[in-house]
């Protein structure tokens, strides 16, 4: 049998099609290429972001603002002695990026003004972390990313 250019480039075609149309699927398929990019409520979120912008700056203005740190047994969250009560009312914020079923939120609890929260609560991976917390009729927020 004799293949003529038409052939050729007909089954050309229909190999790179297939090729293609097997990575869509598999892509489509497969949970290991998973991956939640926004949050469930986006629009919510949205509004309420010139709030977030005024408690990141309220944050920075602090004569010391609170730290965010990796340790080798989980994370230490920092408030400031002359900044904070000894027991401010806010939260701790755990975001995944990938996977929002691993998302997390705590309530602000500290022991001499550091709230710790043991690896064995965090997957590995990347988080952004965000304390949130209000004091004196006053909304703070800090950031920070980090790999475990």
């Amino acid at each position: 049998m004799k293949i003529n250019w038409g052939t050729g480039i007909v089954i050309a075609m229909i190999a790179f099609m297939s090729f293609i149309l097997f990575f869509v699927v598999k892509m489509f398929t497969d949970d290991q290429y998973e991956y939640d990019l926004v949050v469930e409520e986006y629009y919510k979120q949205e509004i309420g972001f010139q709030d977030e912008l005024n408690a990141e700056k309220s944050a920075l203005e602090l004569a010391e603002n609170v730290v965010i740190e990796q340790t080798e047994t989980g994370v230490l969250i920092d408030f400031p002695e002359n900044e904070t009560s000894s027991n401010p009312d806010g939260i701790v914020t755990f975001y995944r990026p990938s996977n929002k079923n691993l998302d997390f939120t705590k309530p602000i609890l500290l022991e001499d003004q550091k709230m710790f929260i043991p690896k064995s609560e965090i997957a590995a991976g990347r988080w952004n972390i965000s304390v949130r917390w209000e004091q004196n009729k006053k909304t703070y927020l800090t950031r920070k990313n980090i790999n475990f």
